[in-house]
């Protein structure tokens, strides 16, 4: 089975990710924060795919994704951010952190699904 990773502050748009992914037969672990989830990722075997948001209260996205490629070694591991910045400056610095894909929030339940297939390879 599949484990998918979603660090999403916001109660309501991790409830709509991980329900969404969930219907991919997927294990998905929801967490509201980074550092939350830097000690699930050293606690546990690396998931398959990881969704982030940017803006959270205790570490950026940007910052937990370059602590992910580095710090924890998954460099393999796909990154998806989801957030509401929507600058092509946002974009381009959130792949240069070392992510892999990027949602604009509010994103359509369908690009959400078929980016997670893509990376998951489903």
């Amino acid at each position: 089975m599949k484990r998918i990773l979603v660090v999403e502050d916001s109660k309501s748009e991790q409830l709509l990710i991980s329900g969404l992914l969930k219907t991919l037969g997927a294990e998905i672990i929801a967490l509201s924060d980074g550092n939350s989830a830097i000690q699930w990722l050293t606690d546990n075997p690396a998931p398959d795919l990881i969704f982030l948001d940017i803006v959270m209260p205790d570490i950026s996205g940007y910052d937990l994704c370059r602590k992910i490629r580095t710090d924890l070694g998954l460099e393999t591991v796909p990154i998806v951010f989801c957030s509401t910045k929507n600058e092509e400056y946002d974009r381009f610095w959130a792949l240069r952190q070392g992510g892999n894909a990027y949602l604009t929030k509010p994103y359509s339940p369908s690009d959400l699904m078929k980016t997670a297939k893509e990376y998951l390879a489903i």
